[in-house]
């Protein structure tokens, strides 16, 4: 299913134009008077900055790198590599992908963060969604109880969902772009964890 609906939103993503539910949301985040100020208190719009931080390469490049060096002190090898690949493919993933379509950004209202490739997916929302699915997995395996695996699960999809979130309030991605993310993000990591398992 998630293959299907990626593939719906890559294919109007080559087309060029974005689709209505793109162009009603962005503009629907703005006040008509200034498009450049996204609705909202002052405060929040740097909260949102804040959040999408959370996605960017340098703050997921530190806390895999954390967790990588944890996992090979815990003499733990094969789950060190689990994490080194799924991100790093994810990385790899996403960047061949926005080359691939090399869709523009968002035109409709003013960024409100700084961007330098193009829109398709959505990096942070992929990344995001690799890195913190990939450590909530991680965490949940190493413990019995069923409350901490959805504590563990559930943290990893709301920082997920926040980060892709403030993407599209910051007006630096379409929704789709966004959604396409959340979707490439699980059919790699199934691709993934299917290899991990055979070896």
């Amino acid at each position: 299913m998630f293959f299907f609906v990626f593939k719906q939103f890559a294919e109007e993503a080559a087309e060029g134009d974005p689709p209505w539910f793109d162009e009603k949301v962005l503009p629907a985040l703005r006040p008509p008077a200034d498009t450049a100020d996204p609705l909202g208190p002052a405060w929040l719009e740097e909260a949102a900055r804040d959040v999408t931080a959370l996605g960017s390469n340098v703050v997921l490049g530190i806390v895999v790198v954390a967790t990588i060096l944890y996992l090979l002190l815990m003499k733990r090898g094969g789950a060190a590599l689990w994490v080194l690949v799924s991100v790093v493919g994810g990385m790899l993933l996403s960047s061949f992908l926005k080359e691939a379509f090399n869709r523009p950004r968002p035109d409709l209202v003013a960024h409100s963060a700084q961007v330098f490739t193009p829109s398709f997916p959505s990096g942070h929302a992929t990344l995001s969604a690799v890195t913190f699915l990939t450590l909530g997995a991680l965490l949940a395996s190493v413990h019995d109880s069923r409350r901490l695996k959805v504590f563990f699960l559930g943290l990893a999809i709301f920082i997920t969902m926040a980060v892709g979130l403030t993407r599209v309030y910051l007006g630096v991605h379409y929704p789709t772009d966004v959604l396409a993310g959340f979707l490439a993000a699980p059919l790699w990591l199934v691709f993934v964890g299917a290899a991990y398992a055979t070896t």
